[in-house]
């Protein structure tokens, strides 16, 4: 069976390929890109036979499936939050393709056998290609070290003690080394846990309005500097995730520039929205990393615009409810973002002329596939064919009640933007179309 998209405008930052060109796809890898691949004829001839899908992309991006390195897929053991499924379905809906599972579930994944059990239950779902982190430590309790060769063995693609630090340097230094041995880069959640107390926001002038304890930027800096000095030491390959502050753009951009193998990603929500944007005590903008301020955030469009930082993740963090409907101080920390995280990236940074619509691509897919090692983020010939297509001017608001995550926590429900996924192809196959004012799984 073949399937052709055939007119849209191809973004491969991989290639250097862009332009308006025709896309054939037969099992599951692209066999060819070029212009005018079939004839109206074949094409026809084809079709009648049942022997051709075609999809006509004219005025869409066409471009490799996004890849997002930091997702909470809450299963094992927190489902009634999220599952693989739903997980996954929310993934293929905002044109996600390949994600990285966080280790935070119940049992942690810190094993060979709780990377086995992961691996199992996403193949059994088959939607999107997922990928499991390891926790650094046994059940992310920073004490003793998780077994990282049978975590690599099982199907680890990197290791982090996601949702805190790894608090002990030496233990930490440790773990950096058994990384680099094993080829496992290093996802680091920079927060010095004796500085946070109770915060539940970003400290500053809206924390005093609100009443609410806040979170200072040293809780952040001080680790992102302490971990960049720790890989410099031992080598490793060090990502770190979520960067919400000025001064930890800084520190990655210092650690480019002496050759370190140092990469930063950031989330939507951060370079959307800051701390001055929080109505009174609405616990859907309690995250962590906390909404910054003002002038953080122009440091991280301008750090994603001048490629100090390399990746945008979502960070998909979802909470039920009833836990969401709690006070601000007693709302879990956390918001869902694989299904607008394209859209505002679109809107936020393309529409406003931070990023071209290329490096809005790197940043999604190629520079994420490269730092996992794995070969995505490209549209090529003889590449697997995972593609997603888009209508960058398709104008809308967000509607968290047509979310295919079982998590409804979002700040930007109501929100106008530009840019609507309308299919994903996962190994050649379409696990997600957009008709009819809904999106459509197939």
């Amino acid at each position: 069976m073949l399937t052709l998209i055939k007119n849209g405008y191809v973004i491969d930052p991989s290639s250097g390929r862009e332009g308006i060109f025709d896309i054939l796809i037969e099992e599951d890898r692209i066999i060819k890109v070029g212009s005018s691949l079939i004839s109206e004829d074949e094409e026809k001839e084809n079709m009648n036979h049942g022997k051709l899908t075609v999809i006509d992309a004219k005025g869409k991006y066409v471009m490799p499936g996004f890849v997002d390195l930091h997702v909470h897929l809450r299963e094992p053991g927190f489902e009634y939050k999220e599952t693989i499924e739903t997980g996954s379905l929310a993934a293929a809906a905002g044109g996600f393709t390949t994600i990285c599972s966080m280790p935070n579930t119940n049992p942690v994944t810190d094993s060979f056998a709780t990377i086995s059990d992961l691996l199992d239950r996403a193949k059994k779902v088959g939607l999107v290609n997922i990928l499991p982190i390891g926790s650094i430590t046994v059940g992310q309790a920073g004490k003793e070290l998780a077994d990282i060769l049978g975590m690599k063995k099982a199907g680890a693609v990197a290791l982090s003690e996601d949702g805190k630090s790894v608090m002990d340097p030496s233990l930490y230094m440790e773990a950096m080394k058994l990384a680099v041995e094993q080829d496992l880069p290093i996802f680091a959640h920079c927060e010095d846990s004796s500085l946070v107390r109770n915060g539940a926001m970003n400290e500053g002038a809206r924390s005093q309005e609100l009443g609410i304890p806040g979170i200072g930027n040293i809780v952040e800096d001080l680790i992102v500097a302490r971990d960049i000095l720790l890989a410099k030491e031992t080598g490793a390959k060090l990502h770190i995730c979520h960067c919400s502050t000025k001064d930890s753009v800084k520190f990655i951009a210092m650690a480019k520039k002496e050759g370190l193998s140092v990469t930063g990603e950031v989330c939507p929500h951060h370079f959307t929205l800051t701390d001055a944007d929080i109505p009174s005590k609405e616990s859907n903008y309690k995250m962590n990393p906390p909404l910054r301020s003002e002038e953080d955030l122009i440091a991280l469009k301008e750090a994603l615009r001048d490629g100090v930082i390399d990746v945008i993740a979502t960070d998909h963090a979802p909470h039920s409810e009833e836990e969401k409907s709690k006070s601000f101080l007693e709302a879990p920390f956390g918001i869902v973002g694989l299904e607008t995280a394209f859209a505002l990236t679109n809107t936020e940074l393309v529409k406003e002329g931070y990023l071209t619509a290329r490096q809005m691509v790197e940043k999604m897919s190629l520079n994420p596939a490269r730092i996992l090692g794995i070969d995505r983020g490209s549209i090529g010939e003889g590449k697997v064919a995972d593609i997603v297509i888009a209508d960058p001017k398709a104008e809308y608001q967000i509607d968290k009640n047509s979310f295919r995550s079982k998590g409804k926590n979002t700040p930007f429900h109501g929100r106008k933007v530009f840019g609507r996924v309308e299919y994903t192809f996962v190994n050649g196959r379409v696990v997600y179309q957009y008709q009819c004012n809904k999106g459509k799984h197939q």
